[in-house]
């Protein structure tokens, strides 16, 4: 999709409209493919039913998963290993963190406990237990946006 591309954001009626950190859940449409399905279907991302809640297209999500780990497509290449179950956050086992993510000397002062790499690149917690520094303390402005709950401990 082309920086700028016009996309539609799709609510579906049967679940929450926003996560608890109050993140907008949507599915996205660009032309008349669903971005969420064709993202799957790739091997890209994989179906992740919080608590169990199936909505609108749990059912294409699920046959493009199938798919994408039949094929070899995507994580599933990479990660052969990987599970697929849609009730369980995925795991594709553990890894060396990437060497371009920790510049030699380089740690975020805004969190202790571990080197944090400075933003830009913006990580999220499985970069962070990538890296095995899993949970920070944040100690400041937290430009990751690792400490969800306002805890001041970050991907526990």
């Amino acid at each position: 999709m082309p920086l700028g591309a016009h996309v539609r954001l799709e609510a579906d009626a049967t679940l929450d409209r926003t996560d608890r950190y109050g993140r907008l859940l949507r599915y996205i449409r660009h032309g008349g493919v669903n971005v969420n399905v064709e993202l799957v279907r790739r091997g890209a991302a994989a179906p992740y039913f919080y608590g169990s809640d199936r909505g609108r297209y749990a059912q294409a999500l699920m046959q493009a998963a199938q798919s994408a780990k039949v094929s070899g497509r995507g994580l599933w290449r990479a990660c052969p290993k990987t599970v697929l179950d849609p009730d369980r956050a995925i795991e594709t086992g553990q890894s060396g963190p990437p060497a371009h993510l920790t510049p030699a000397g380089q740690c975020d002062p805004n969190y202790a406990g571990g080197c944090v790499p400075p933003a830009p690149p913006d990580l999220d917690c499985a970069d962070i237990r990538a890296l095995g520094i899993a949970p920070v303390r944040v100690v400041g402005a937290d430009p990751h946006r690792l400490d969800g709950d306002g805890d001041g401990l970050g991907c526990e």
